[in-house]
This record gives C-alpha cells, structure tokens and sequence, in this order.
C-alpha cells in the first residue's frame, strides 16, 4: 500500500511539474510576441520640434533672396518650376491613410540636404529643421531623387531654339570670364570632384595644395566647354 501511494504522488508531481513546464513556456511565447510587436523596448521620449520652413515663404514675401538661397541652393522661381513639374509624379501618392508630405516640403528638405556638406548636411541637422523624422529626411531624399531622375531631361538642359536659355548661358559665360579669364568663357559647366591625396608637400606652391581637411592634394574638375 506504500509503494502504490508514493507511485501515485510521484505520478500527480510529474503532471504537476509538466503543467507548470507548458504554463512556462506558453509564458514566454507571449512575452516574445508582444516584444516582436513593440517598436521600442523601453520609454521612446518624442522629441521636441522647432521646424523652420515657414522661414522660406517669408524670405519670398520680404525678397529676402540671399537667404533663401543659402538654404535650398536656388532661386523661388526656379524652386516652384520644379515643384509645378514633380508634383504631379506617381512616386508621390500612395494609397496609405497617413498622406505624404507636400512635394514642396520634400523638395525643400532635399535641396537643404544636397546643397551642403559636412555638419551642416546631417539628416539630424535637417530633420530638426524640416520639424520631421530622420526617417522622413531619407524618405524625401528617396522619392525626390527618383522623381528629378526619371525628369532629367526635361528639367536639366540648354534649348538652343529658346532664347531665355540662350540668355543664361551667355550671363554664365560673361560672369566666368569676369572671374577668371577669357580662354575660360566657353567653360561655363564645371563639376567638382573628389580630391586625389598627394604623399608630401609640392615644393613649388607648396601652400596652394593645402585643403580645407589639412592635407595637400589635387582636385579633380570636369569642365564642359559650349
């Protein structure tokens, strides 16, 4: 009678524990989903947001144009062409209930970002400016990009029937040819690249090799001669 009562409760404590093993373990799978659920681990703090692009349209109504240049690189004429020829682009409309940003919005905060370098083109530094996340900065860079690709032609080019075109060519060569030299006049489309590292100092003009990053190099530049 001993022996079959300590088989009993050996019995009930194997079911015991084998209930408590599944309660566990079922435990632990709920908690691994709501962890794949949760986007943060702990407390997400928002943070604070104090956009700047109202500065825009009011440089545009006091004709503050060198700041406003300063910011986006180009002229409010030339940024509204390009607002009026990107925004009816398919890559800016979705069928999500969160709408994206306008195309002027993400066209600013692409230019902002493209038109410096350096600290001052750190997608913290223009989400802070836009008032938006650093998500949103790369998404504005994303979409932008693809849209003026994909409109290159359209958009970047010398019509030699259109006399506007015409015009600012010629103002680009006179303004290149009352800055340097007249040889260089037809030079007027100039990219810069990457600079190539020189191994030491050149011992003539040695001083003109040194960069802005302290170190002594040769600067490549593609010129295109029109």
């Amino acid at each position: 009678m001993s022996l079959l009562e300590t088989s009993e409760a050996s019995f009930i404590a194997g079911l015991t524990l084998n209930h408590q093993i599944l309660s566990f373990e079922n435990t632990i799978v709920a908690l691994t989903d709501e962890v794949e659920k949760s986007r943060y681990l702990a407390a997400h703090t928002k943070a604070p947001r104090a956009p700047q692009l109202q500065l825009l349209e009011e440089w545009c109504l006091n004709n503050n144009l060198k700041k406003f240049r300063r910011k986006l690189r180009v002229d409010p004429d030339v940024f509204a062409s390009l607002v009026a020829k990107l925004e009816n682009h398919p890559i800016f409309s979705n069928n999500s209930n969160n709408p994206q940003l306008p195309v002027s919005v993400q066209l600013a905060i692409f230019l902002n970002g493209v038109g410096h370098y350096g600290n001052g083109a750190t997608t913290e530094d223009v989400a802070e400016w836009a008032g938006v996340s650093i998500g949103t900065v790369y998404n504005c860079y994303h979409q932008v990009m693809i849209a003026l690709l994909q409109l290159h032609d359209d958009v970047i080019h010398f019509d030699p029937m259109e006399l506007e075109d015409q015009e600012e060519r010629d103002r680009a060569k006179r303004w290149v040819e009352s800055r340097s030299c007249s040889e260089w006049r037809g030079g007027f489309l100039c990219i810069d690249g990457s600079p190539f590292n020189l191994f030491q100092k050149p011992g003539w003009h040695g001083e003109g090799f040194y960069d802005r990053k302290s170190r002594y190099s040769l600067s490549a530049q593609v010129c295109t001669i029109l």
